[in-house]
């Protein structure tokens, strides 16, 4: 379990307690494997607090976008809850949590499949406050091409036209402006630039960056690159087959890693290094089945540190320095990448 973990500011106002989540399996593999499901969450904890980027990084199998729809209800947990400004978000009646969706959107991975081709942009865009109740069609259209102008996009030429007429980099402000215009908290970013072009890729960071700059957003950003949320997190949580592994704030897990998952994402990306420096080799080997979990520590597979007792027990967590946490049996200190 990655257990109870410390906010990243005064106050949380996303938690993340505990949380599970196991996908049953269908009879033929029932009988193949002998399981009865698959954990795909297991035991995550953590927080976001008010105007906080948290992201949320590991290899594509880790667990992560199963996390983000978690917290945003759209899978239900097996176990754990999570609370928004101090209320359990499980525990919430239908009308709380339809207005709970105001405050708490998601920008998704695809720009592509995320907007309805058959709805133009005034209506995507505004669908978020048709649903809330706004019945003024006007109102609604002011609102969306200030959200659209907000994002870089020019409402004139945008509000009638549809989401195939635009580029992947438009479509994506598109979405964002979809996100922000029932003024939201709380945002996931799932993913958001990873299917752009390296090219468009930095442009929607620095927007997102701007806007949180703006508003106070708090964003749980994903991602499987550690270069493209180095300058956008606050903190930073690695994750390794449905658990966190290390969380702490960005520019420690960055430059002085304790996870040696953690230091093999950062090898693989050598653009993350200061000075170009390594720090181990890249995660090598494949990630192991989730239907024959690894017992003790779930990297020791193809952990290049690996100990008897990794093979059998599972590591508690250590404090690799101030809010800075990694669960791994491996002594704290030394010299980096060690």
């Amino acid at each position: 379990m990655s257990g109870r973990l410390e906010t990243g500011g005064d106050q949380a106002l996303v938690e993340v307690r505990d949380l599970v989540k196991r996908f049953p399996l269908r009879r033929r593999l029932l009988r193949r494997t002998g399981g009865s499901s698959v954990v795909a969450v297991d035991g995550v904890s953590f927080t976001v607090s008010r105007g906080e980027t948290l992201a949320l990084v590991g290899e594509s199998g880790s667990g992560k976008t199963t996390v983000g729809r978690l917290v945003l209800r759209l899978l239900e947990p097996t176990s754990g809850d999570v609370l928004f400004d101090g209320e359990s978000v499980l525990a919430m009646a239908p009308a709380r949590l339809r207005a709970l969706r105001r405050e708490v959107q998601v920008i998704f991975q695809d720009p592509y499949g995320s907007l309805n081709p058959r709805m133009n942009v005034e209506t995507l865009v505004g669908e978020g406050l048709r649903n809330a109740g706004m019945r003024s069609a006007r109102r609604r259209r002011d609102l969306a091409a200030e959200a659209l102008a907000r994002v870089g996009i020019d409402p004139g030429s945008a509000l009638g036209r549809y989401p195939h007429q635009f580029s992947g980099g438009q479509r994506q402000r598109i979405g964002i402006a979809r996100a922000l215009i029932v003024k939201p908290r709380f945002i996931v970013c799932d993913e958001p630039v990873s299917s752009l072009d390296v090219s468009v890729q930095a442009g929607i960071l620095n927007l997102l960056g701007r806007l949180q700059a703006e508003e106070g957003y708090a964003y749980l950003f994903i991602a499987h690159d550690l270069s493209v949320v180095r300058h956008l997190s606050d903190r930073i949580a690695v994750m390794y087959l449905g658990r966190i592994v290390e969380i702490g704030p960005a520019r420690d897990v960055l430059e002085s890693p304790h996870h040696p998952y953690t230091k093999a994402l950062l090898a693989s990306v050598p653009a993350v290094h200061p000075r170009g420096r390594s720090r181990g080799a890249a995660v090598e080997g494949d990630l192991p089945s989730p239907l024959a979990l690894p017992p003790g520590c779930r990297f020791h597979t193809r952990c290049p540190r690996v100990m008897d007792r990794c093979r059998i027990e599972d590591p508690p967590p250590a404090l690799a320095g101030p809010g800075h946490r990694s669960w791994c049996f491996l002594p704290v200190g030394g010299a980096p990448g060690a």
